[in-house]
C-alpha cells in the first residue's frame, strides 16, 4: 500500500501528562497516558504527515492538553477544541484549531431539543471564524436535527446500527454541507466496508479518515480506575480503507485532499 504525500489522520487524541493535565471530575472513564512522543511512531508507521487533535471527553472544556500538543507538533498538526462561553475562539485559531467538538454520545444526550441548542450554539460562536461543527452522536438523533448555518462532520460513521441508518448516513452526506468521519469501523453494527464504498462512489469529496488513535474503551467504563485502550491494528485499519476505497485518486482524496480543505491545511 502506497500512502499519498501530505496524508493526514483526521482522528486522534492526547492525554497527559496526569500531573500536568488534571482530567475532569465529571469524566466517564479514565485514560492511561498516550504522548507525542507515541504519536508521532504511529505517523511514522502509517506514513502519515498530517495529523488532527481532537480534544477528548475527559478533559471537559480545559483544552490545555490538546492545544499543548498542536504547539508541539506545529505546522503539520490542527486541533478540533470543546468549548464554553470563556473560550478564546481567536487564540484557539492561531494555535491551529479549525472546529469545535459537541459530544452528545459520551454526555448521554438524546433530547432532541437540547441537541439542536448545542449545536445552534456551537454553530453561531464559530460561523465568523469558518470552522466546522463535528458531532459526535448517533443517527437516530441526527435524523431529528434541522441543518446547521456550518459544515458538520459526523463522527465514526454517526454510530450506525441497522441498514436504514445506512442508508440516512449516505443521504445526509450528500446534502453538501456535511463530512463523514471514516474512524472506529469496530463501532458500527453494519458492515464497515460497504458503507464506506457506498460513501465514496456518493461524495468522495465529503469523506475523511481516522484512525481514533490511541482508542479510548468502547466498552463499559469507570472512571475510578484506569481502562486500557482498545488493542486496535493500525496499520491494518489504514490497510482496509486502501482495500474498501480501491482507487488511487480516491485514496489520495480522503487522506490528503479532503483534510487539507476542511482543517485548512
Amino acid at each position: 500500500m502506497k500512502v499519498p504525500p501530505r496524508a493526514c489522520d483526521c482522528h486522534v487524541h492526547v492525554f497527559g501528562p496526569a500531573a500536568r493535565f488534571p482530567l475532569a471530575p465529571d469524566r466517564t472513564y479514565t485514560p492511561p497516558d498516550a504522548s507525542i512522543d507515541e504519536l508521532l511512531k504511529l505517523q511514522e508507521q502509517l506514513g502519515l504527515e498530517r495529523v488532527v487533535i481532537v480534544q477528548p471527553s475527559v478533559y471537559g472544556t480545559d483544552n490545555s492538553c490538546t492545544l499543548d500538543a498542536l504547539k508541539q507538533l506545529g505546522s503539520r498538526a490542527r486541533g478540533v477544541a470543546v468549548i464554553d462561553a470563556r473560550s478564546d475562539l481567536r487564540e484557539m485559531k492561531k494555535a491551529g484549531v479549525r472546529g469545535v467538538r459537541v459530544n452528545l454520545q459520551t454526555g448521554g444526550i438524546e433530547d432532541p431539543a437540547a441537541a439542536q441548542r448545542l449545536l445552534d450554539e456551537a454553530a453561531s460562536r464559530i460561523r465568523s471564524l469558518g470552522w466546522h461543527v463535528q458531532v459526535f452522536t448517533n443517527l437516530k438523533l441526527l435524523k431529528r436535527i434541522e441543518r446547521l448555518p456550518a459544515p458538520l462532520v459526523v463522527d465514526h460513521f454517526g454510530s450506525p446500527r441497522d441498514q436504514q441508518d445506512a442508508d440516512y448516513l449516505v443521504s445526509l452526506v450528500r446534502t453538501g454541507n456535511v463530512y463523514v468521519k471514516l474512524s472506529g469501523p469496530h463501532r458500527c453494527k453494519v458492515d464497515p466496508g460497504e458503507l464506506t464504498r457506498r460513501l465514496v462512489a456518493a461524495v468522495p469529496e465529503r469523506c475523511v479518515w481516522g484512525s481514533d488513535w490511541p482508542h479510548p474503551p468502547s466498552g463499559a467504563r469507570n472512571p475510578g480506575r484506569v481502562q486500557p485502550f482498545d488493542p486496535i491494528d493500525d496499520v491494518a485499519a489504514l490497510e482496509r480503507l486502501h482495500e474498501w476505497v480501491g482507487d488511487a485518486a480516491l485514496f489520495r482524496k480522503i487522506l490528503v485532499d479532503n483534510p487539507a480543505r476542511l482543517y485548512d491545511f
